[in-house]
């Protein structure tokens, strides 16, 4: 399935992409696609549904991000070996983590925002895990069952924030708009391996990324085990698992982005995303999530 959430910023219902393109909405279902929801038991009950006798979502609504509730918004740093070596950092014996707010968790085509004082603001195509059962201590060998499945995310990036000044890299991570997410959900029984996923990602229409998953240093097996031995993943929690080279901060020289770009990106299988590059005129974005 591709499950998704359609309308308003703050005012979003649940939702699937029918395989005729249509989304179906899930309201008279589910209350949303959070908690419990997420439960590999409760996909199976969506999935039992006829998608034909779900309403039928009119016209071309906007997308939120596909899951409610996020708990976690955690980020692996460094994981692909070549975008490692261009961002002059050795690949680390264990994976980097670092968290990113969730209030920067916004739909897939809402718009990324440069914040005050940003002139190095930068993209990152990332393949998003997303927990679908709580994980606590789990063997590598059982990890996969507690995810409930996967998303292309937009690990936003100010560089300055996040490298230059003092503290850790949450900062350079954590602004409002900087953690698209969607276009949906797509559930793990539709992913044959999450490790051979060719993802891309252009600004103006030239190519910047254009990696696979297949580079990971750390698979997606091993992350969910690593982290439940130091924290319970709940679901909702997403896990943005790194990206491949291409990053604007590996360029000769450096590129950043700037008001009137667009951005866009994606991951074979789990769709794309298109987002307006905008300067910070009121300071908030409110209700992205």
């Amino acid at each position: 399935m591709k499950l998704l959430r359609f309308g308003a910023p703050g005012a979003e219902k649940p939702g699937l992409l029918h395989t005729d393109g249509t989304i179906r909405d899930l309201s008279g279902q589910i209350d949303d696609l959070s908690g419990d929801a997420l439960f590999p038991e409760s996909l199976a009950r969506l999935g039992a549904v006829d998608a034909e006798s779900l309403p039928l979502v009119e016209g071309n609504p906007r997308l939120g991000p596909p899951i409610a509730g996020t708990g976690k918004f955690i980020c692996i740093g460094l994981n692909y070996a070549d975008h490692a070596a261009e961002s002059g950092m050795a690949v680390p014996p264990e994976p980097v983590i670092f968290m990113k707010a969730t209030s920067a968790i916004c739909g897939p085509n809402d718009p990324i925002i440069i914040p005050r004082g940003s002139d190095k603001t930068d993209w990152e195509v990332e393949l998003a895990v997303i927990i679908g059962k709580p994980a606590k201590y789990v063997s590598e060998a059982e990890a996969m069952d507690h995810v409930a499945g996967y998303a292309v995310t937009n690990d936003v990036s100010e560089r300055a924030f996040q490298i230059e000044r003092s503290g850790q890299w949450t900062k350079g991570k954590s602004c409002d708009n900087f953690g698209q997410i969607g276009p949906w959900m797509v559930t793990r029984d539709e992913v044959a391996d999450p490790q051979d996923l060719e993802m891309w990602l252009t600004v103006n229409g030239e190519k910047m990324q254009d990696g696979s998953t297949r580079t990971m240093v750390y698979g997606v097996a091993h992350l969910v085990h690593y982290l439940s031995q130091f924290m319970t993943l709940h679901p909702g929690d997403v896990i943005s698992t790194g990206t491949p080279p291409g990053v604007g901060l590996g360029l000769t020289p450096p590129r950043y982005l700037k008001a009137g770009d667009v951005v866009e990106l994606g991951i074979a299988g789990l769709g794309q995303q298109r987002q307006d590059v905008i300067a910070d005129q009121q300071g908030t974005e409110k209700g992205c999530r």
